[in-house]
């Protein structure tokens, strides 16, 4: 069994790995919890600073793109530390980071300032998730690694259920605090964590690492790089817009109560949680990522069709179809697993850490191309275009990466 040269051997060693998963979930738990509070308490905090109307959307739009493309830098300036400084500097770093800066959301008075808030929030909250599953990925035998990605990625998504739980009962500035806390409160378990032999390893040798450039000095290279991102679009097309504007396009769809945020989320990570499971337990009873991302794509069709043609819905059938969409989208845990397993040791936490967060910028996009099709077409069928895009690329896209179950992943990249 891998462990780090550091570690202690035996049952000590399995300890260290036991210890690196539960931390690496529970990071990742608190990293939900605060990406997706913007999305719950967006609409109450919000009208607590004095906008209102069709503001509304407007504003949350800016926070959210705001918030994302913070985690766009984000990824970068993290995958490249995780590469160069090490897996563990990150995942201390970016919590400390993204801890600050939601406590100090609980004291905004403004919209710009709360905006600049989203944005330092993001780009702490872009290392996590990366840090963590090269980090797994990188202590464990190879075949056996995916049930490590899994239990850190489906328990992370739980994050976003106690998110909607906490933004339900208490005050919206309160519900941040708790966030900030939780992460403070997470980086004592760190003490016992050890670093990646592999990446030490690298280390010693003195090979070239963290050079964003590795990713596309070779076509193949670009190409699997390019093809793990469109993987993921559809994930965060339906939570960045069918999710998080789900009140928005309720009332459009003609629903007579319309759905609130903070509980469409909450359904949708229980049944996003499930997909991760489901999916990562699936992916090594099979021996295949490639078989089960596209099945569970295929999933997240049909569910997207329901979700528009199915219209009006009964507030408990939308809820129950947001669980569906969430599990449909619960190949989250296989896709940051075979980001992980794509590249070389010297620039894994790179691509790892970039990938997801590239995935999570392009809500940019997507809501600025919905928005720009608003006033043509309406709120529905700019979503609707806009997601037979994303989810039409993301099938073809997986046709351009290898199948990595079991793949040894103690290599360099030229």
């Amino acid at each position: 069994m891998l462990t780090s040269p550091s570690a202690p051997g035996g049952r000590g060693g399995q300890r260290a790995i036991t210890l690196s998963v539960v931390v690496a979930a529970l990071g990742y738990f608190v990293d939900i919890y605060d990406l997706l509070l913007f999305s719950i308490v967006r609409v109450p905090s919000l009208r607590s600073l004095g906008v209102q109307g069709d503001d509304l959307l407007h504003a949350g739009e800016r926070l959210l793109n705001m918030q994302m493309t913070g985690m766009l830098l984000g990824g970068l300036l993290w995958g490249v530390l995780g590469d160069r400084k090490g897996r563990l500097s990150v995942l201390f770093g970016s919590i400390v980071m993204y801890s600050a800066a939601n406590i100090a959301n609980a004291w905004v008075q403004s919209v710009d300032t709360y905006a600049w808030l989203r944005f330092i929030a993001g780009i702490g909250l872009a290392g996590e998730l990366g840090a963590g599953i090269t980090l797994v990925s990188e202590i464990m035998p190879k075949e056996t690694r995916g049930y490590g990605t899994t239990i850190v990625a489906a328990t992370g998504i739980l994050g976003a259920v106690v998110a909607a739980l906490v933004g339900d009962y208490f005050d919206w500035r309160i519900s941040y605090i708790v966030g900030g806390v939780m992460g403070f409160a997470l980086l004592a378990l760190r003490i016992g964590v050890y670093e990646s032999g592999m990446f030490e390893s690298v280390k010693q040798v003195g090979t070239s690492r963290g050079n964003v450039l590795q990713l596309f000095n070779t076509w193949e290279r670009a190409r699997k790089y390019v093809a793990v991102i469109l993987i993921g679009v559809p994930i965060w097309y339906v939570i960045g817009i069918l999710i998080t504007f789900s009140p928005e396009i309720g009332r459009a769809l003609g629903m007579t109560e319309a759905p609130t945020a903070g509980n469409a989320v909450m359904f949708a990570y229980l049944g996003l949680a499930g997909g991760d499971f489901g999916s990562g337990f699936l992916s090594q009873f099979l021996g295949s990522r490639r078989r089960v991302v596209l099945l569970f794509q295929a999933l997240t069709v049909v569910f997207v069709a329901a979700y528009f043609f199915l219209a009006p819905f009964t507030i408990t059938a939308f809820y129950a179809l947001c669980v569906a969409l969430g599990f449909g989208v619960g190949y989250w845990a296989v896709f940051v697993t075979v980001a992980s397993e794509q590249f070389g040791t010297n620039i894994r936490a790179t691509a790892t850490t970039t990938v997801p967060n590239v995935v999570r910028g392009s809500v940019v996009l997507l809501t600025s191309s919905v928005a720009w099709l608003r006033p043509h077409v309406g709120v529905v069928n700019s979503a609707m275009i806009v997601g037979a895009v994303a989810l039409t690329i993301g099938i073809m896209a997986l046709w351009g990466i290898e199948e990595t179950f079991g793949k040894d992943l103690d290599y360099v990249e030229e």
